[in-house]
Formats: C-alpha cells, sequence, structure tokens
C-alpha cells in the first residue's frame, strides 16, 4: 500500500488556531469540516517544502522556520504536524481554498465543531484537527501534573 503523506499547520496567534472551513466538494478529504492548513506532498517533497507551497496556495501566507510538532502514522497515511506562529493579521491572508477561515481557541473546539460566521452555520472539525487537538490536550494535561 501506497503511504500519502501530507504537511499540516496549526497556525497559532494569541493561544488561538487558524482554521479553514473546507469546501462542500465530494472526494476531497474531509468536505465542508474546519481543518488545519496543508495538504499532500508533491513527489519529491519534503514536509516542510511541502507545508510552505501549501500555505501560499491557500491562504497567500509565506512564514518562517516552522517547528516539527508531531508526525502520526495510520494505515496509508502519514501525517507531518507543524507548529507555526502566525504574524500575518487575518487581514492580510487572502483565502484561495475553502469556504471560511478563522481563528479559535482550543477549549472551543473540545465540542467537536465550530462556527461558521460567512456561513452562518455549525461545522465539524476534520479528523485531523481533531487529532492535533487531542495531541494539545494531553500535552496541556502532562504539564499540569
Amino acid at each position: 500500500m501506497t503511504q500519502v503523506q501530507v504537511a499540516l499547520a496549526v497556525l497559532e496567534l494569541n493561544g488561538s488556531w487558524l482554521l479553514q472551513l473546507r469546501d462542500d466538494i465530494a472526494g476531497i478529504v474531509a468536505p465542508g469540516c474546519w481543518g488545519l492548513f496543508g495538504g499532500h506532498l508533491d513527489p519529491g517533497e519534503g514536509p516542510e517544502e511541502a507545508l510552505r507551497r501549501e500555505l501560499w496556495e491557500e491562504i497567500r501566507l509565506e512564514i518562517g522556520a516552522p517547528e516539527l510538532w508531531y508526525v502520526s502514522s495510520q494505515p496509508g497515511k502519514i501525517r507531518h504536524v507543524f507548529r507555526v506562529a502566525l504574524e500575518t493579521p487575518l487581514q492580510g491572508l487572502k483565502l484561495m481554498e475553502g469556504q471560511d477561515l478563522d481563528l479559535f481557541c482550543p477549549d472551543v473546539l473540545r465540542s467537536g465543531e465550530a462556527f461558521s460566521t460567512k456561513l452562518r452555520q455549525t461545522r465539524p472539525l476534520a479528523e485531523s484537527t481533531r487529532e492535533a487537538l487531542n495531541r494539545h490536550q494531553a500535552e496541556r494535561r502532562s504539564s499540569m501534573r
């Protein structure tokens, strides 16, 4: 089985995460869900290079050095998840893919869904977003001990 590799970014601003409301298109990963920005690695691309390309393609964001947070592996898929300080104001971003973007406090996301002010609807979190949120919560619990 071929392993699909993706590079994803937890873009953080003052403790909140910038998420993308994915398009409602059948056949894409997590249609209509709130996801992390990023995507598939192209042939010959490393995870950091793919992340930079995807962030430019999706929101016209150029970043400094991203911090690799974790790598997860499931049958058929490897996720490289980076943490990136968002230094560009939201008004400076241009959404090129997806229906909406917004900042959310991780505690608000624990419900498994988030509200789109643009669509005026609550939508679920993508599986990859839930995975990152669970890791974030586990790290917070362990640091409190």
